[in-house]
């Protein structure tokens, strides 16, 4: 599957064309990224102007280890956002059989077919366990689904004794229970823990994320990626950020306020809530492919499934306008929708 039959939100451009009357500026809702970016200090010239630090780099992959809780074991490999691993896992560790749970983030199966892999998605951990390489999404993109992380230790362990290795992609748990998260056991083998940075910091921008893993895994990576992997500024931004667990704290509490008002406009417009994590909503509705057309019409853009035409996943508003502008389109969506708009 090429890049380009693969749909992701925050495509503004597609919008714009396709809804030429829209209000500007658009409210993009499409993406699972924090509305509050994190705000990390003026960056000095020589991250800009030298290339990136390996002292820096490994520094933060320190910091990364701790804010995470990653298990003595651990290696932490620092690369251009999440996406980077997904793209070379299934080049370091290839494999014939792969499954992944659920409907989730497509990109891993089209990085696994790109490499000859056979992908099959799955509904059960013990079909997970039966393939070679097993991806789970945790918690998944878009319907929030968790799995314990005791089943998924489980997993792991059953795959490693037969020479497999489960890929846990954690890009949306910064905001959920520690308990929650395989980082801990990252090391062991058979287990390579993904996490991203921007999307709970805001700044998906800065492409930073990381992989926890064994150390064989984790030199075939680096040797992979290769030097500078990571540029100076997201070294610098990310070793800020990670350091600062009260913000995170903090910002984890206004997430869950924001997500319950966005529940309770939502059902009040008559849509159904099905799922979802801090940064995003999952909801239902019969015509969720005509409340799409009428909040583009109103310059907001939020993110369809293919697979699943009566899904509309919404992220959080970042501003007071903003709020009130979805609030508005929403209670005028309810009225006239209903009414056969």
């Amino acid at each position: 599957m090429s890049e380009a039959l693969i749909l992701h939100g925050g495509r503004l451009d597609l919008a714009r064309a396709r809804f030429p009357q829209a209000p500007e500026p658009w409210i993009d809702l499409s993406t699972g990224v924090s509305p509050c970016p994190y705000p990390f200090p003026p960056l000095a010239a020589e991250v800009f102007t030298r290339l990136p630090d390996v002292a820096a780099l490994a520094e933060l992959e320190r910091i990364v280890a701790r804010a995470y809780r990653a298990g003595p074991q651990a290696h932490v490999v620092a690369g251009a956002g999440t996406q980077a691993f997904i793209q070379w896992l299934p080049r370091i560790r290839p494999a014939a059989r792969v499954a992944v749970l659920g409907l989730t983030y497509e990109e891993h199966a089209a990085a696994w077919r790109a490499a000859g892999a056979s992908v099959a998605r799955v509904a059960t951990l013990e079909e997970v366990a039966a393939a070679e390489i097993g991806v789970v999404v945790n918690p998944n993109n878009p319907d929030g689904r968790l799995a314990p992380a005791a089943r998924l230790a489980e997993t792991a362990r059953r795959m490693a004794a037969t020479g497999g290795a489960l890929i846990v992609d954690e890009a949306f748990a910064d905001f959920l229970p520690p308990e929650a998260s395989l980082a801990p056991l990252a090391g062991a083998p058979g287990l390579i823990v993904l996490r991203s940075f921007g999307k709970a910091y805001g700044l998906p921008g800065v492409r930073l994320g990381f992989a926890l893993c064994g150390a064989e895994p984790a030199a075939r990576l680096r040797a992979t990626l290769g030097p500078w992997s990571v540029g100076g500024p997201a070294l610098a931004i990310g070793a800020a950020a990670l350091a600062d667990p009260a913000w995170l704290a903090a910002r984890g509490a206004a997430l869950a306020a924001e997500a319950a008002r966005l529940d309770a406009a939502l059902v009040a417009a008559g849509f159904e809530i099905v799922g979802g994590v801090a940064l995003f909503r999952l909801a239902r509705h019969a015509a969720a492919d005509r409340w799409f057309a009428h909040l583009a019409r109103s310059g907001i853009l939020t993110r369809m499934f293919g697979e699943r035409p009566d899904w509309l996943r919404f992220g959080l508003p970042a501003t007071r306008a903003a709020w009130e502008r979805l609030e508005r389109a929403l209670e005028s969506g309810r009225d006239g929708l209903t009414a056969g708009e």
